[in-house]
């Protein structure tokens, strides 16, 4: 069977079970602050089993792509271990449990998988009978293949929450793959035994050392596919299955390697097959790489298949054409793929072009670490030197890691997670105290359910509603007093919580108590809206009557703002292409900034297009019309999703006059023209391939004009000028500011080459060469190659160092006669002794080589170093 067949058989078999078979979920784990990746199955139902959300049905199944890195160092190295999978799994949420699940999964496993049962042995939890009773009564599985294990095997819980004990399937490979142990049987840590499904009974909540049984009991189950694949297609290895091994080979014919006959090109080849796969999954579900979260584990394995790739002898840019290979295999199950193809192609081509500028540069600064630390007799390298590598030249720090593994050397982790520490400082400050909300997510999990928020926004500013949960410090309260910081639900609310990019409404709440002043808003969970803020006077109690009223001037700006980003991602699709895709907005009333996928900057004369584009749909004043419809019907009437973005069922969808359709639940004007003008303030890069556009409309572009015709008046006050003829006169300055630097330059190198001839006179004699040694006042490299010319022309032969101190810098340069390179004297090995002692680094060429410190003050001793190595260099050569 394919992998292909075995995926389909599953779900319809699950279909068939009365199960609601959804497409695989985005690798982006939305509203789950726990989690950069899917790394599970279950990961997108977290909250239907956390009962925060009610499930769209009480049975699914899925095919769901996962990405797990934490081996990833064993990734080719191993038959099982890899960095992007499948997930089989069918679940329950209150619905069916073991006495289900149980005979199901062996039915499948025997009938469907045509899996011989007479090797099936089937592992349970220590005391869970009930599983033993139902395999061996049920099933029929012979006692004696049913292995009761303990917590660390057959126990899945987190700490706190949902938990229960599991049951896993095993096969029985033969003797020939095990320990030689009579006894052996699974939980052996010998390979006999191969485990291809574990089905999880979430029976209990768990709060620390406490286990309650859970009133509505659940099911987890999970499959790997690749593994399932490997096991009924006869290999003993994942990367040998029907979709993976032709990315395998097709890599080996462009390194002119055969898989299977070099141990050490295999795991390359299996490196760069497996990582390549994840790379275009993450990047279709709209992961673009960075040096942070998520970005960053895509960065680090896109590069590392270019390193493997470099081993293999890859030479040129070669990652699309693999690319391309995983398309091949996958793009039936995930059309997607094909959909986003080019802009994968862009992504990838981008960040393996700027991994190539500066691997190279990267690496010279990685091997002059090595040779110092072996020179010194260290085993390890600093961590600042590591992190350098990281932060300038994009070395994710396991490829550092594995590089300096090949020279037995080690990384001082302590010293790079202390710089990167202090690199993420700003941004941490910059967070807000609820910017996570997931500690408090405990209290809102005994309110689900039990009380639901209706949204009235759309329709009303203010509204009689009545408090139904009060929460202080993280837990639920009957009364909160002035001063206290409290989290309000109310039974119906006319505020908009955060959310699709848009900020939250302010306002306030008031009873006849008192009142809280509402300064943010967010949906914690599903059919809970929670609004933060602050009592301000007097008190409010759970269960009172109260009005809740939202600040109308900010909503009415943001909703200028939130339609205007709806034209302009209209305008720039029109303008720049359909690769334009939203990859991250912020809407709020003074301003929008809009984040969008594209590969090179934005042109005048285009951004002048986009904004004409804009204006001339606000001019036309036309209808914003939100309607309530199905995702599949939305899509067929062309409406734009968020890039990756999870949907409900039932979306809202907003259409601005004929122009632009998009899923949106945020707050818009009523018809264009009431933006008012739309001017774009900036447009710049922010990541790679991701360009950002800042714009403000309606009296917030007005302000803006207003400051640029004030900065326009102050200059044509100043300089006496019509406004027309600003441009003229400004080039005139910039002539005459040009020239005069000019001949300050002139003037500072004529002060440099003064001090010529007391440097000849004041030159060493060594036998029949000069050595000439000094400080010298220059502010550029340039002014020091310039004397070191004359001072050669002078002089010869000579060995020359020369020294400046320009600001907080330290400038070196070096100069010797060819007669004295032919004899072995190296001006590099001269500069390098010089910059270590400042601080720095540096080399070249035998007859010229220049360097950089950053100690000033040890310029002089630095010097002194320099002479005694010519001094000695020259009396070995001359004795």
């Amino acid at each position: 069977m394919t992998v292909d067949q075995i995926r389909t058989m599953f779900l319809e078999f699950f279909q068939s079970k009365d199960h609601r078979v959804l497409p695989s979920a985005s690798l982006i784990p939305h509203g789950d602050p726990t989690l950069l990746l899917t790394v599970a199955g279950m990961v997108p139902f977290k909250r239907y089993f956390l009962g925060l959300e009610k499930p769209v049905h009480p049975r699914l199944a899925t095919s769901q792509k996962c990405i797990r890195t934490g081996d990833i160092d064993n990734v080719g190295k191993t038959d099982r271990h890899g960095t992007f999978f499948e997930m089989l799994g069918n679940f329950s949420f209150g619905d069916y449990f073991k006495k289900e699940v149980i005979p199901w999964s062996w039915e499948f496993v025997v009938e469907h998988l045509k899996l011989p049962p007479e090797r099936l042995w089937v592992t349970i939890y220590l005391d869970d009978d009930e599983a033993f009773e139902i395999w061996h009564k049920d099933v029929g599985v012979p006692a004696e293949r049913i292995i009761r294990l303990g917590k660390d095997d057959n126990f899945w819980e987190t700490g706190s929450g949902p938990c229960g004990p599991c049951s896993e399937i095993h096969i029985d490979r033969g003797p020939e793959h095990g320990c030689g142990d009579p006894n052996c049987k699974p939980g052996c840590e010998c390979d006999r035994y191969f485990e291809f499904w574990n089905l999880v009974f979430i029976q209990f909540q768990q709060d620390g050392d406490t286990y309650t049984p859970l009133e509505k009991k659940s099911i987890d189950t999970g499959m790997g596919l690749e593994r399932v694949a490997a096991l009924l297609q006869g290999k003993t290895s994942i990367f040998e299955v029907d979709n993976l091994k032709p990315v395998i080979d097709g890599v080996g014919n462009l390194a002119n390697v055969v898989y299977g006959t070099d141990p050490q090109a295999d795991v390359s080849l299996r490196v760069i097959a497996d990582h390549v796969r994840a790379v275009t999954f993450l990047i279709a579900d709209g992961v673009l790489p960075s040096n942070e979260g998520r970005g960053y584990v895509l960065r680090r394995l896109l590069r590392r298949a270019v390193r493997h790739g470099r081993l293999l002898g890859i030479g040129d840019a070669f990652l699309n054409k693999v690319v391309a290979m995983v398309m091949e295999q996958m793009r039936g199950a995930y059309p997607e793929l094909v959909e986003r193809a080019e802009y994968i192609d862009k992504v990838v081509a981008l960040e393996e072009e700027r991994f190539a500028e500066t691997l190279e540069q990267g690496m010279r600064l990685l091997q002059d670490l090595v040779w110092k630390a072996q020179k010194a007799g260290l085993k390890e390298i600093a961590g600042k030197d590591v992190f350098q590598l990281y932060d300038t030249f994009g070395f994710p720090l396991d490829l550092t890691r594995e590089i300096l593994a090949e020279d037995d050397l080690m990384i001082d982790e302590a010293g790079f997670r202390e710089a990167m520490e202090a690199q993420r400082e700003r941004a941490r400050k910059s967070r807000t105290a609820h910017g996570y909300l997931d500690s408090n997510l405990v209290v809102y999990q005994e309110l689900a359910g039990a009380v639901t928020t209706e949204f009235v926004g759309y329709e009303q500013s203010e509204v009689d509603t009545k408090i139904v949960g009060l929460i202080v410090d993280g837990h639920g309260v009957d009364k909160a007093e002035q001063g206290n910081q409290v989290a309000v639900i109310l039974e119906k609310t006319p505020f908009y919580a955060e959310g699709g990019g848009q900020v939250a409404d302010e306002g306030f709440i008031e009873t006849e108590t008192g009142r809280v002043k509402i300064s943010d808003v967010r949906v914690v969970v599903q059919g809970l809206i929670s609004h933060l803020g602050v009592v301000e006077k007097g008190y409010i109690a759970q269960a009172s009557p109260a009005q809740a009223v939202i600040g109308t001037a900010r909503r009415q700006e943001t909703a200028r703002h939130h339609t205007a980003t709806h034209l302009l991602h209209r305008a720039l699709k029109d303008t720049l292409g359909d690769h334009v895709n939203q990859a991250g907005s912020y809407v709020g009333p003074k301003r929008l900034r809009f984040d969008f996928t594209h590969f090179q900057a934005v042109s005048a004369d285009e951004l002048r297009q986009i904004e004409d584009l804009v204006n001339r749909e606000i001019l036309k004043n036309s209808p914003v019309t939100p309607t309530i419809t199905d995702l599949t019907s939305a899509k067929e009437q062309g409406a734009m999703a968020l890039f990756g973005e999870k949907y409900e069922d039932e979306v809202r969808m907003v259409r601005v006059g004929e122009h632009s359709l998009e899923l949106c639940g945020g707050t818009h004007v009523n018809s264009t023209g009431e933006i008012g003008l739309f001017k774009v303030l900036s447009e710049g890069s922010v990541a790679a391939g991701v360009r950002r556009i800042e714009a403000v409309v309606g009296a917030e572009a007005l302000s803006h004009i207003r400051k640029q015709d004030a900065i326009l008046a102050d200059l044509q006050s100043k300089l006496q000028v019509a406004v027309e003829e600003l441009p003229e006169q400004v080039e005139k300055l910039l002539e005459s500011n040009r020239k005069l630097e000019k001949d300050m330059a002139s003037v500072k190198q004529a002060n440099v080459l003064g001090a010529l001839d007391s440097l000849v006179a004041g030159a060493i004699k060594v036998g029949d060469a000069s050595v000439v040694v000094a400080e010298v006042d220059a502010e550029k490299a340039e002014d020091l190659r310039t004397l070191g010319d004359r001072i050669r022309d002078r002089l010869n032969p000579v060995a020359i160092l020369l020294g400046a101190k320009s600001e907080d810098k330290v400038l070196l340069l070096s100069m010797v006669s060819k007669s004295l390179t032919e004899k072995g004297l190296h001006a590099g090995n001269a500069v390098k002794k010089a910059a270590q002692i400042c601080g720095g680094g540096g080399g070249g060429r035998p007859d010229m080589a220049q360097a950089g410190g950053r100690l000033p003050e040890k310029l002089s001793e630095a010097l002194d170093e320099g002479r005694e190595f010519f001094v000695s260099q020259l009396e070995g050569i001359n004795p």
